[in-house]
């Protein structure tokens, strides 16, 4: 009786041990988990990790970082009392930073332009030069011989190749809707290097302060040019003589006294 009760235990006792199948079951389970997570893993860290595109860092230039909450991007160039003057809407909200350079671009040159023509009204209508050309300075250019006026062309054409070479980028024919007008990335409007006499300052407050002094000067210029040159087509006088026309008028002489048929003075 014994021995069965004994035997019965034993029985029941083998019915909860693990066979050697059941070792070798889960065994065989394991080792194909941990194949499975590290063949998952070998894949994923040999996949192209997703491209990440950063936040665009804007560099200054000269100083200037761009703004989109300011007028013109913050360029300088505004001056009391009239401050951020545009009564005709060219740096309206929502004009793209491209235009924004090239609009002062186009000022800075225009100011350059009309600085020297300015002072070459007078310089011009004082030397007569290697050519003997006097009058207005609206009638000399027509008085150039014709090489001269070749040279003085192709000057021209030279320096604007070289100013476009640096601040634009070069137009792709096959998208040019996008690159026609699109000036360089790093490029200041009107900084285009030359400084042979060392005037541009290093100081960023400094570089603003001056900016904002030439393109008054050269708007100041352009109003004066404008003058000076519809002055001249009015009355066909040199600015030297129309001031000189004037303080006889008002010095009670008669400023037609001296003058001939046929001879405009």
């Amino acid at each position: 009786m014994k021995l069965a009760i004994i035997a019965t235990l034993v029985g029941s006792a083998a019915a909860f041990a693990p066979s050697g199948n059941t070792v070798r079951m889960q065994s065989s389970i394991r080792s194909t988990t941990e194949d499975e997570v590290t063949e998952v893993a070998a894949e994923a860290a040999a996949a192209p990790l997703p491209d990440i595109v950063p936040e665009p860092v804007v560099a200054p230039i000269n100083g200037w970082v761009p703004n989109e909450s300011l007028p013109c991007y913050g360029l300088p160039g505004a001056l009391a009392p009239t401050g951020f003057f545009d009564p005709l809407g060219f740096a309206q909200s929502g004009i793209t930073l491209n235009d924004v350079k090239r609009n002062r671009e186009a000022e800075v040159m225009h100011g350059r332009v009309a600085m020297l023509a300015t002072v070459g009204y007078f310089a011009g209508e004082a030397i007569s030069g290697p050519f003997n050309i006097h009058g207005p300075a609206n009638d000399q250019l027509q008085q150039m011989p014709a090489p001269a006026f070749a040279f003085l062309t192709l000057s021209i054409a030279a320096a604007e190749l070289r100013r476009a070479t640096i601040g634009w980028v070069e137009p792709d024919f096959g998208d040019w809707t996008k690159t026609l007008w699109a000036i360089r990335d790093n490029y200041y409007p009107g900084d285009i290097g030359f400084d042979p006499l060392g005037l541009k300052p290093t100081n960023a407050k400094d570089f603003a302060n001056m900016q904002t002094k030439e393109i008054q000067n050269g708007r100041l210029a352009m109003l004066g040019w404008a003058g000076m040159c519809s002055q001249e087509l009015v009355n066909h006088r040199t600015i030297l003589g129309t001031i000189d026309f004037y303080n006889k008028i008002y010095s009670g002489v008669n400023p037609y006294e001296s003058c001939v048929d046929g001879v405009v003075c």
